[in-house]
């Protein structure tokens, strides 16, 4: 399988050829030292600690882009990467490599369409897991197959489906600049799985308040009680799974919050991970981590 080509690098760079090299090849160059860029979290071995993040590098690696890949790591160890933005249909990012003005790498992925995320949102409506998991940052275990229902899988099947591009001179695809970058997009997924679908065209607050409404909820977060919608034919088969974040925004004045129904797969501390951080006057992240271990000691089974 062919490499992803390099979008707009045509044949050949200006004043090198890929047989242009003449006597030894240059000694490797340093990078130059980067000040406040963004390091990858593992220190060593394997990158990617959630299962999509390392299916995501799993995909990238059966594209026969793995021994390519792996120059890359030191990049994105030593914080080499500057800046990482995901958009639909690609992500860019800045790059210091040796040279004073920083690459700029560029890797697209075609947005999915209208129709094949209508798809989607009906399938994880109506399953009670997914929307919970959702709600609390997780990317339910069987995402890749509601994707791949609708038509149109998650992750790329093909390397044709990536379009690579960096501004640097090395002609090997990917290079340590698109790699880097690669390793960092994985571990942006870990600390947010929504990257991965606002690649693929949906942002997080469109895809929820979406699931709201096909829930029969309103779509916009109200501390008003949720009125089904009972016209819908769907609303039988919806979720049983109460709207959890229309109350959210008062929880930490007071106000009761809907209550989840049990479920033992669902993390004990799934309700607290769904709110927001409470004010500053409150104890703000503080109380979130004192919180977190009495909701696993609360939700341990009694002997």
């Amino acid at each position: 399988m062919s490499p992803p080509g390099r979008r707009g690098s045509g044949g050949s760079r200006p004043g090198r050829g890929r047989s242009g090299w003449s006597g030894d090849f240059p000694p490797p160059s340093k990078p130059r030292a980067v000040d406040g860029g963004l390091v990858a979290r593992s220190a060593r071995g394997d990158i990617g600690e959630q299962w999509w993040s390392r299916r995501f590098l799993e995909v990238l690696e059966s594209f026969a882009l793995g021994s390519r890949l792996t120059r890359g790591k030191n990049y994105a160890r030593r914080g080499q990467v500057m800046s990482l933005e995901v958009l639909p249909g690609v992500v860019t990012a800045s790059v210091q490599g040796s040279r004073k003005t920083p690459y700029r790498v560029s890797i697209g992925l075609p947005a999915f369409s209208e129709l094949v995320w209508a798809k989607v949102e009906v399938t994880l409506a109506e399953q009670a897991i997914h929307s919970a998991r959702l709600l609390a940052g997780e990317m339910p275990h069987d995402l890749e197959e509601v994707f791949a229902a609708a038509g149109a899988p998650l992750f790329p099947q093909r390397s044709g489906e990536l379009t690579l591009s960096c501004s640097c001179p090395d002609w090997e695809v990917p290079c340590k600049h698109l790699a880097a970058t690669f390793y960092l997009l994985a571990e942006s997924f870990d600390g947010d799985p929504f990257q991965i679908l606002l690649w693929r065209g949906r942002r997080r607050d469109a895809m929820l308040g979406r699931l709201r409404e096909l829930r029969g909820g309103d779509p916009v977060p109200s501390t008003e009680p949720v009125a089904r919608k009972t016209e819908s034919p769907r609303v039988g088969a919806m979720m049983a799974l109460a709207d959890v974040t229309v109350a959210a925004g008062d929880f930490w004045t007071g106000a009761p919050a809907l209550a989840l129904p049990i479920q033992a797969e669902l993390p004990v501390d799934l309700l607290l991970r769904q709110l927001p951080v409470p004010g500053a006057l409150l104890g703000g992240p503080d109380l979130v981590a004192y919180l977190a271990p009495l909701y696993a000691v609360l939700g341990e089974s009694p002997d």
